[in-house]
């Protein structure tokens, strides 16, 4: 799986272009590019997710980790210390712009599936207090501590709900909720992603925007890339590497980038 990265990594340095955004003929994605792509995180919010890793880095009790999607490549066994979970949470490069995304499109509501930690949940709910956010975890003692995380980070607008994707996806569309962004992270595996994909879809709007994470981390996530960003729902798909970033705007040609980031 590393060779696999490995090679798709160099394919997208290759591939991708745009850095700050010249040569884009979409003003949508032009603008989405040189101002969301790079506009500045509040240090407050920065301040607050580092404490809370630094505190989960530093936290060596063992925990028993029920695993419901494909598992992790790094960590073998079900029993696993918090400080190594946390070292594979989202990076804070990836952090801001899920910040940005956030404050960006995140009305009425944010849908993120797979809360681990909550350092990701994190950066978004911070980002945009007004806005409630329904994070899934499939695992108790992962969601008890993220829950923990989200009470010393003082946020009041996170709803954690335990179970599996598929327990818990349909009971939006029976509560009628529309969410203005949604961030996948979790069960890297072909068929499930594009199958959680798909229940999105159902529940979404032409002004939703959807992030699917890890969509290099092996060949069964570039499938269901390749294949979801050609839904009929899809007018951008945007490639930054470890995340894929889906528009489903009407009035606008479909095209597909690769943008370095």
């Amino acid at each position: 799986m590393i060779f696999f990265r490995t090679i798709r990594y160099l394919k997208y340095l290759l591939l991708s272009r745009h850095r700050v955004g010249h040569g884009i003929h979409s003003p949508f994605v032009f603008d989405l590019v040189s101002r969301v792509f790079r506009n500045k995180v509040d240090p407050v919010i920065l301040f607050t997710v580092r404490q809370v890793r630094k505190r989960m880095i530093s936290d060596k009790r063992k925990i028993l980790v029920m695993d419901l999607g494909a598992g992790s490549e790094s960590l073998k066994t079900n029993l696993r210390r918090i400080s190594d979970i946390a070292r594979y949470s989202v990076a804070e490069k990836y952090g801001k712009l899920l910040s940005n995304l956030a404050i960006e499109f995140a009305d009425p509501a944010i849908i993120e599936l797979g809360t681990s930690l909550g350092i990701s949940t994190l950066y978004m709910a911070a980002s945009c207090t007004d806005t409630k956010i329904y994070t899934i975890e499939g695992c108790p003692s992962i969601a008890g501590i993220a829950g923990q995380n989200f009470t010393v980070a003082g946020l009041k607008n996170i709803e954690i709900m335990e179970g599996s994707f598929d327990e818990v996806l349909p009971g939006f569309a029976d509560a009628g909720i529309k969410p203005g962004l949604v961030f996948i992270d979790g069960n890297h595996r072909k068929d499930p992603v594009i199958k959680y994909f798909n229940l999105i879809t159902k529940l979404s709007d032409s002004k939703t925007v959807v992030v699917i994470d890890d969509i290099n981390y092996s060949k069964e996530m570039a499938e269901a890339w390749k294949e979801i960003k050609l839904h009929r729902k899809v007018s951008v798909s945007i490639d930054i590497f470890r995340m894929g970033i889906l528009f489903f705007r009407e009035g606008i040609n479909h095209a597909d980038y690769i943008i370095r980031y």
